[in-house]
């Protein structure tokens, strides 16, 4: 007769546990494409060791074993994913682009419907908003891979120090003390995973529409009108950065003129407003991707644009490959 646990268990039921994953193997690798491999991968191996599941763990528990080997051995003397503004200081708009980094260099976006499941407690659901932000992933990719498995599944999620022990084949002392340490790091990067992430008020939905006017519209008045004095800018896969509205009021006139005439169809990204920008570059001015921007608020003021120049982006956040 076959296993009990896999007779239980149907190759299907294994699907039901995808976003969950993406969501626990982006925070760890910093990378929507590289995530969705990761999850992939794991399916693929439960599926062909279902029959050998032998039901001592709940499912969920046995994916995510696999789930962190997996993210383990992709991490394996990798150099870590960052932003811009880990690398350098700021940089003046009329200062020249250096080639562009490789694109396992930098932190990638990733949809919110890809890496948030529906949840019943919102308090749960904050959590799990708070720990998508770019700012909170980037802070991750600063722990070692093991001290990052600790960190997302007791704070992101609530599994017991006895739990993640088991998981990882260490005592819960060992995983009290990772956790400790994960946190001091974060703490020391400008991080926590309780930072609140709220839902966008009255003035921050106008804020939004307020920017995709004026962008579109190519007002530069109206666009620094909008920002915070010391909003900031970066252009992966470029490691040049500006910070302050004079830069980016310069950059914008200056080289940045090219997006004018540009449109930008809504869409979201690490619990923050998101645009594919589309410029009129193909033939006849025809509109073609150009970047996914992703938008920081703080109160009445946008303090942050991080556009994607990687137009792989625009299938996996649903966005037209042209207009």
């Amino acid at each position: 007769m076959g296993n009990t646990a896999a007779q239980k268990h149907r190759p299907e039921e294994l699907e039901h546990y995808r976003t969950e994953l993406m969501g626990y193997c982006y925070r760890m690798l910093g990378s929507a494409f590289e995530a969705e491999d990761a999850v992939q991968d794991t399916l693929v191996r439960a599926w062909r060791g279902l029959d050998r599941f032998e039901g001592r763990s709940a499912l969920r528990s046995w994916l995510y074993h696999i789930a962190t080997n997996v993210c383990f051995d992709q991490l394996n003397g990798r150099r870590r994913r960052a932003r811009p503004v880990d690398l350098g200081p700021a940089a003046s708009a009329d200062s020249p682009l250096d080639p562009p980094l490789t694109e396992t260099a930098w932190l990638e976006p990733v949809p919110d419907a890809g890496v948030l499941t529906p949840m019943g407690d919102p308090a749960e659901q904050a959590v799990h908003r708070e720990t998508i932000r770019l700012a909170f992933v980037a802070a991750l990719q600063h722990l070692p891979p093991r001290q990052r498995a600790v960190l997302i599944l007791r704070e992101v999620l609530r599994w017991s120090a006895g739990e993640v022990a088991e998981l990882l084949d260490t005592s819960t002392v060992s995983v009290n003390s990772a956790l400790q340490r994960a946190r001091t790091t974060l703490v020391s990067r400008g991080v926590a995973d309780s930072d609140p992430v709220a839902p966008m008020d009255a003035t921050q939905r106008a804020l939004v529409a307020r920017y995709v006017d004026a962008f579109e519209r190519f007002d530069i008045d109206s666009l620094v009108s909008l920002l915070h004095e010391d909003a900031r800018q970066t252009m992966p896969p470029y490691a040049m950065w500006l910070r302050g509205r004079a830069e980016l009021r310069a950059w914008w006139l200056g080289p940045g003129s090219e997006c004018r005439g540009s449109r930008l169809v809504p869409t979201t990204a690490n619990s923050a407003p998101a645009f594919g920008q589309y410029r009129p570059s193909g033939p006849g001015g025809r509109h073609e991707p150009w970047s996914l921007q992703v938008l920081q608020l703080s109160g009445d003021r946008i303090v942050g644009i991080d556009s994607f120049l990687d137009t792989r982006l625009f299938p996996l956040f649903g966005l037209p490959t042209r207009l």
